[in-house]
């Protein structure tokens, strides 16, 4: 969960986007994002289909990274 948070948080950041962006875009909390990014949870295939959606890459590429 940590290496997909760390991969998440570089996907973000290569768009420029703050957390609250990337939030508001997925239409999820803010506290979601962070915790998601944190590895501090698990999240769901709806929620990363919304992040995929509004980061605008296909799902796959959120798992497109390797294992610390």
């Amino acid at each position: 969960m940590i290496a997909f948070g760390n991969h998440l948080k570089l996907l973000r950041q290569q768009k420029d986007w703050t957390q609250e962006q990337l939030a508001f875009a997925a239409d999820l909390e803010h506290s979601q994002i962070s915790r998601i990014e944190r590895g501090v949870i698990n999240t769901s295939i709806s929620q990363l289909y919304q992040i995929a959606k509004a980061l605008e890459v296909p799902v796959k590429k959120l798992f497109d990274f390797e294992y610390a």
